[in-house]
């Protein structure tokens, strides 16, 4: 395991585009916002703390150095061990080597953890309600504990979650993160519970989830990887697991500041329509508002290393005459500090200016556009999809026909791959697909947990 270097706060830009002409008396007004973080040391560098720590604390930890600095990050690694864990028995010891693989990637001076989900929640290792700060011994003892596990019992997964978020809250880590693997549906819960367990943890702590094999439930899984601002997947085969949880433990490792705010001002009169994330993946963040002052609210992006998102902004303005100006909203990045406060990473101004000129007004910007279509073809794949699932051929035909479409224009190929094994396609360019008479179920499920996955404008 290497050493930790001397890191720094990532930099954060952030870049607009938009259209900013409006005819006159118009008054919606959309732009793209592009933050991007980098330098943050990430690869190999010192996790930072999350908002709210002072910088004689932050300065104190980086002054140890080494392995121990890194314990201002957390993780939990929730394992199904139910029943159907054990059907086949190569699922189960899949999902063991895949933890072991995980527990390999974590660095030295990161806590974790590894709980046991079944109709409740059990602490595998290191157990007395605490993390275990990560090194050579502590990995090889978090190993031999996996070995004695074993598939029986119910699926409860929100007890999963509310362990993990005391383990979490009362280590004190500032990075704090999960891993969720399931196989099942979540029978043992009401999905009321599920969702006042994620209500209650949603800006605790941050959760990639994975589904393995083909009996769990899409909804469910891409559901808590949403509330809780992490990534969903398919894994169809177990033995892939390995590689998966190698891959979200190495992202996990790689981030750098918690808790950044996407904070927008808009003007007296004015109103966000709506804020979703649309890069990587779509998002809708809109409902997840939090006001933080006159005319200002706060919408959660979770934890940054070096990476770049895109942020599609909606604002309605009051209407004005030809010849006005006016700043429309102020989106800003910022980090929560002590009392109140916050420091702004970056910041970009979206504009409204009303011409008389109809090409100006009328002129879509690209990526507003490219993203408008990237946020319907994950709609229409979904409502194509239940549609399938109902019996309704002529609108799922419809409506796979658009995403096939939509998924070719934009150059989404990853996308158009997983819609040729659901449909036929006859035109691309026009959307005209038959539906396939056999879908097997991986297939199907693989397009419903992908849905959301995006492309960035071509170049």
């Amino acid at each position: 395991m290497a050493n930790f270097a001397k890191s720094s706060v990532p930099r954060f830009s952030a870049e607009v585009y938009q259209n900013a002409y409006l005819p006159e008396d118009g008054r919606e007004v959309n732009a793209i916002v592009t933050v991007t973080a980098t330098g943050g040391g990430t690869s190999g560098g010192l996790p930072l703390f999350a908002a709210g720590t002072d910088a004689g604390a932050l300065g104190a930890a980086r002054g140890r150095g080494g392995a121990g600095a890194a314990r201002h990050a957390g993780v939990v690694i929730m394992l199904d061990c139910s029943g159907s864990m054990d059907y086949p028995p190569t699922k189960m010891r899949n999902a063991r080597d895949a933890t072991a693989a995980a527990i390999d990637t974590v660095r030295d001076g990161v806590a974790f953890a590894v709980v046991a989900g079944t109709h409740q929640a059990a602490e595998v290792y290191p157990g007395g309600g605490r993390l275990a700060t990560a090194d050579p011994t502590t990995r090889a003892q978090a190993k031999e504990a996996l070995r004695k596990l074993s598939a029986g019992g119910g699926t409860a997964i929100g007890t999963w979650l509310r362990l993990a978020d005391r383990l979490l809250t009362d280590a004190d880590v500032g990075i704090r993160h999960g891993i969720l693997l399931t196989d099942g549906r979540n029978e043992h819960e009401s999905p009321q519970d599920l969702r006042a367990t994620l209500d209650a943890c949603a800006g605790r702590f941050t959760c990639d989830a994975r589904g393995v094999g083909t009996d769990w439930e899409v909804k469910e899984v891409t559901g808590i990887a949403s509330a809780l601002l992490g990534t969903a997947d398919i894994v169809a085969d177990p033995a892939g697991l390995a590689t998966d949880f190698t891959r979200m433990m190495e992202a996990a490792m790689g981030k750098e500041v918690a808790d950044v705010t996407l904070r927008l001002w808009t003007p007296q009169g004015a109103q966000v329509a709506f804020v979703k994330q649309v890069a990587p993946s779509v998002e809708d963040l809109t409902g997840r508002r939090t006001e933080s002052g006159p005319r200002t609210g706060d919408y959660p992006t979770g934890s940054w290393g070096d990476e770049s998102r895109d942020y599609h902004i909606c604002v309605r303005v009051p209407a004005a005459e030809v010849g006005r100006e006016m700043l429309a909203a102020r989106a800003s990045l910022v980090l929560p500090e002590p009392g109140g406060s916050a420091r702004t990473l970056a910041q970009g101004l979206v504009r409204a200016v009303w011409t008389d000129d109809m090409a100006a007004s009328t002129t879509i910007n690209p990526q507003v556009a490219h993203y408008t279509g990237q946020a319907e073809l994950a709609q229409v794949i979904q409502q194509g999809l239940d549609a399938r699932k109902s019996g309704d051929v002529d609108g799922a035909t419809a409506k796979l026909g658009r995403a096939v479409q939509l998924a070719s224009a934009s150059g989404n190929e990853d996308t158009a791959k997983l819609l040729a094994k659901v449909v036929d396609v006859v035109d691309a360019a026009t959307g005209t697909v038959r539906l396939k008479a056999k879908v097997t179920e991986a297939d199907e499920m693989t397009l419903e947990t992908r849905s959301t996955k995006t492309v960035r404008v071509k170049k």
